[in-house]
């Protein structure tokens, strides 16, 4: 297992590496953001141990890991911080981080949590949504089609997170029900094609698009109508 880790401190990068070397970790380190973004997009780490407060560069731990979820490298990061401020741990989650660890630490508990996020895997986790056009920013309550900004209602937003997380797979009225409603609704599932059919008036009809489509008896299904065009 490779790990990337970027801390400014070289005392305690050392530190840090010479703990995951003692557990068989092949290990990189970076002292600032611009050669840990580099390094962590030029390479399939297996996770990222990553410090919030870069010295050095313009470049701090939110931009790093930023940047890697926008250029696709979904390795699992590990922020550290000597921070303890909600915001902080907030921002950092939502910058697409996966974990959070506040200085002064336990090298047994950094241990272990790298240990969880390598037996999580790099699958794909944008922070941002996007399917052709349409980007839905989960975090800041924002959807667009383009430059467009397009006004949801919650529940209208939660069936848009949830097609743009599976896009191209079919999802039944059960599957949506499941997810966008909460246990106790005992209502019709026809109130899923309510809501399917005022989100299409708000991201298809005002930009004419055909994206959000009906499979009948079956369910609905998010198009990336951009796959749909064809190549010069």
């Amino acid at each position: 297992m490779r790990i990337l880790v970027v801390e400014d401190s070289k005392k305690m990068a050392d530190l840090i590496r010479r703990r995951l070397e003692e557990e068989g970790y092949a290990v990189d380190v970076a002292h600032d953001g611009a050669q840990g973004l580099w390094l962590g997009e030029e390479n399939p780490y297996d996770a990222i141990v990553l410090d919030i407060a870069l010295d050095g560069g313009p470049t701090d731990g939110f931009d790093v890991c930023r940047q890697l979820r926008a250029g696709s490298r979904w390795a699992p990061v590990l922020m550290l911080t000597a921070r303890d401020a909600i915001e902080d741990r907030v921002r950092g989650l939502d910058v697409g981080a996966d974990d959070y660890l506040t200085k002064p630490f336990s090298f047994d508990e950094l241990l272990a949590r790298v240990r969880a996020l390598i037996r999580r895997g790099a699958d794909r986790r944008p922070a941002v949504l996007v399917v052709g056009d349409l980007e839905l920013d989960p975090a800041r309550f924002h959807v667009r089609r383009g430059e467009r900004a397009i006004e949801l209602t919650a529940k209208e937003f939660a069936l848009l997170e949830y097609f743009m997380r599976y896009p191209g797979q079919v999802l039944s009225r059960t599957q949506l029900l499941e997810h966008a409603w909460d246990f106790a609704y005992e209502g019709d599932s026809n109130v899923v094609d309510v809501h399917v059919g005022n989100l299409r008036t708000k991201i298809d009809r005002p930009f004419g698009r055909a994206s959000l489509e009906t499979l009948r008896g079956v369910g609905y299904r998010l198009r990336d109508e951009t796959l749909d065009q064809p190549s010069n």
